[in-house]
């Protein structure tokens, strides 16, 4: 390609509303325009990065078995009702009402779709396995749609569904998908974390995040330094020594102190009451009311730390969770939002789940449950139970410094999601009707499991954890193009004749090649080639072609290197291939 016949409208400012360096480097190198909150044109050069992602998803999941297929964006929100999924999803749902008053759901994913399509297309077991899946625009109304492509409204997603006969089927399927994984994005070139995850609205038994860890990713890696732990702060378990409270224990010599109501007037918050009374957050037992809307499920934890709604719903074995509105906290506590307690907790209907860190306190400061008081020396165990019928002690607090895993200290950094998998079990093909006949002639559910790509992720990631001052520091395998070629002298017949020979000659080797055969000043092409960030650069310039040479300079290098003219091509591919062929991944975990 010709520079001079595409549209690449670089430009020098930095816009106003881009927050990260992926967001500002692809306005500023061309490869997209924003059209409105979270949605996005994308020029020739993004456009042609996200085919290039796409065709190597598209390949790696053709090589594991999988079939693709394009099913459709608009759906019936009927679907979604069978399984519950408008509701987990709620407003970040697209939906509109046709003309007919019909509703329906611009798609965020398409388990319900696949699912319904199995279930009328399957009907026995020689028919399994099977995993079908789309390279697709998916919506979902995000309340806040930001960082550029990697928090839009709109994107492009990579979603496989995969069907088996029992667990054995689904864990081969599941291994085989992350297998794939992580060839894809070997090949895309974007170094990579793989971390154990929460399921979220999606649901299932299990599933693995692929991270790309940098600066400014929106979620949290926690980790131990080699990588043997690895999970999302929503998933990260820590172990039940750790994190326990920085109160001296009783050792016997002072007598354990009864209980104590303090009055403290409006202090309804952690921190109203730690100023109020002197004490500290983490001497703190915060009582926290929720519901999974059928009954109340109390929530103990120290001050210091932050509720995991998705371990709470874990430990108290339900599906959904949020916090009691006022009333039904009053209800519960007999006090106002602030000053409930876990005192009594346990002889009421519902259950009461006791965070680990709670469960070792010598003693604490709890909610009296009643309005405007407190209690001093709390003592769990002995004021409020940690066995029985409807109590448990488990983890469901977020992870912070200080906790370990497995014996090990965990560390916290950020990363990006380009990639998830999931085994999602029985879940949709019970409420969808995909069943099979066995070989006796019984019918049972299809086992499932899903996996999606970020194919837009992929490239905001790459561009996240590959750049300079400069511009973008991109992959080969994903770059716009390989190499450009540059022509310096536009007014020199010889200049030009032998960049094109050296153009021609690299896209009649299988390079993609870029022509910069613009009539404007050197200084102008450099800063836009580094900024547009190809990974190879050859510079025809008059000077050195009278002495037999053009320059060739990796996106990465300080200085260009000399090359005869006559050796530029082979010299030019040895370096390509040696791009390529470097590890780009040094480290995976699960």
């Amino acid at each position: 390609m010709r520079y001079s016949q595409l549209l690449i409208p670089t430009v020098k400012e930095v816009p106003a509303d881009a927050e990260i360096p992926s967001h500002r480097l692809m306005i500023r190198a061309g490869f997209i325009r924003k059209v409105a909150s979270g949605t996005y044109t994308y020029l020739p050069l993004g456009l042609k990065m996200l085919q290039k992602a796409a065709q190597i998803v598209r390949e790696e999941m053709n090589a594991a078995g999988a079939q693709e297929i394009a099913m459709p964006i608009l759906q019936p929100i009927e679907l979604w009702q069978k399984t519950g999924r408008d509701i987990d999803y709620g407003e970040t749902m697209c939906k509109f009402t046709d003309r007919h008053g019909r509703e329906n759901v611009l798609a965020p994913t398409a388990e319900e779709v696949v699912t319904t399509l199995v279930a009328g297309s399957v009907r026995s077991y020689k028919q399994l396995p099977l995993n079908l899946y789309q390279i697709q625009t998916k919506f979902r109304d995000e309340f806040r749609p930001r960082f550029g492509v990697l928090r839009s409204r709109e994107f492009l997603m990579k979603d496989a569904y995969s069907f088996d006969t029992d667990i054995t089927g689904l864990e081969a399927t599941y291994k085989k998908m992350y297998e794939a994984y992580c060839r894809i994005f070997d090949r895309c070139g974007v170094k990579y974390v793989v971390v154990e995850a929460e399921s979220g609205p999606i649901g299932g038994s299990a599933s693995h995040e692929f991270m790309a860890p940098c600066p400014t990713g929106e979620d949290i890696i926690v980790h131990t330094e080699d990588y043997s732990y690895a999970a999302n702060i929503e998933k990260a378990e820590v172990d039940s020594s750790t994190g326990v409270s920085p109160v001296q224990p009783d050792t016997g010599e002072t007598p354990v102190l009864p209980m104590k109501e303090v009055h403290t007037p409006g202090a309804g918050t952690i921190e109203q009451v730690c100023d109020f009374l002197k004490t500290k957050p983490e001497e703190m037992i915060k009582t926290l009311i929720c519901t999974d809307g059928s009954q109340a499920i109390v929530a103990v934890i120290r001050g210091d730390h932050e509720l995991n709604e998705a371990k709470l719903k874990s430990a108290a074995d339900v599906n959904h969770i949020e916090l009691a509105d006022d009333e039904t906290v009053r209800k519960i506590s007999g006090a106002a939002t602030g000053f409930a307690g876990p005192m009594g907790m346990a002889g009421k209907p519902g259950k009461v789940i006791i965070d680990h860190s709670v469960a070792a306190m010598p003693a604490g400061v709890a909610g009296a449950n009643k309005a405007d008081y407190h209690v001093r020396n709390v003592v769990p165990g002995r004021d409020f139970p940690l066995e029985g019928d409807n109590v448990i002690v488990a983890d469901i607090r977020n992870a912070v410094e200080g906790d370990a895993r497995n014996g090990k200290p965990l560390q916290f950094s950020r990363g990006i999601e380009i990639g998830h998998v999931f085994k999602l079990g029985t879940k949709y093909s019970e409420k969808l009707g995909a069943t099979y006949l066995d070989e006796n002639g019984s019918a049972k559910p299809c086992v499932m499991g899903c996996y999606g790509i970020g194919i837009n992720r992929i490239i905001a990631a790459a561009i996240e954890m590959g750049n300079d001052k400069n511009g973008c520091i991109l992959p080969p395998a994903i770059a716009p193009f390989e190499v450009e070629v540059m022509i310096l002298n536009n007014d020199s017949a010889e200049v030009v004749a032998e960049a094109e020979r050296i153009y021609n000659e690299l896209a009649q080797a299988g390079a993609d090649v870029l022509l910069d055969d613009r009539d404007t000043r050197a200084g102008a092409k450099f800063k836009d080639a580094d900024l547009i960030g190809i990974p190879l650069r050859v510079v025809v310039g008059e000077r050195g072609l009278k002495e037999g040479n053009v320059e060739i300079k990796r996106r990465t290098d300080d200085k260009p290197t000399m090359a005869a003219a006559t050796e530029a091509v082979a010299e030019t591919l040895k370096i390509l291939g040696e791009l390529k062929s470097a590890i780009r991944n040094p480290q995976s975990a699960i």
